[in-house]
């Protein structure tokens, strides 16, 4: 392969890695409709968001993941900015983790998610749409 060929591919790949980037956050399509999106944290920890639709109301699953147990996290969900639950997590299990359910009222319209979960000098978050 040329050089010039090899430049163009680079281009390409670079061009479709910032399409894939600026997609909004609305997550993807799971099971039965459920939209599941990873969230982003400031250290190793990971965290994830499910938001489900269930009997006229949406599940909201958050979890946060740190492989350490005995953890505190402060949580707060947020339903299109308003905040709809205000709780505290603690990792548990061989898996160092803990997860934060809320049934919410399923808003004419499409409803925004917003989880954070904080302890000092951490932070995750996770934002969804349904």
């Amino acid at each position: 392969m040329s050089k010039r060929k090899s430049i163009g591919a680079g281009w390409a790949l670079v061009a479709a890695l910032a399409l894939v980037a600026a997609a909004p956050a609305t997550g993807a399509p799971a099971k039965d409709g459920d939209v599941r999106v990873a969230g982003t944290c400031t250290k190793s920890t990971t965290s994830k968001l499910k938001l489900s639709r269930d009997d006229g109301r949406l599940e909201v699953e958050f979890e946060v993941d740190q492989n350490r147990v005995g953890v505190r996290w402060a949580v707060v969900l947020r339903q299109n900015g308003t905040v709809v639950r205000r709780t505290t997590g603690v990792t548990r299990g061989r898996s160092g983790s803990f997860e934060v359910r809320r049934l919410v009222a399923d808003r004419p319209g499409t409803d925004t998610i917003t989880a954070v979960a904080t302890r000092p000098g951490e932070r995750c978050s996770a934002r969804a749409s349904i």
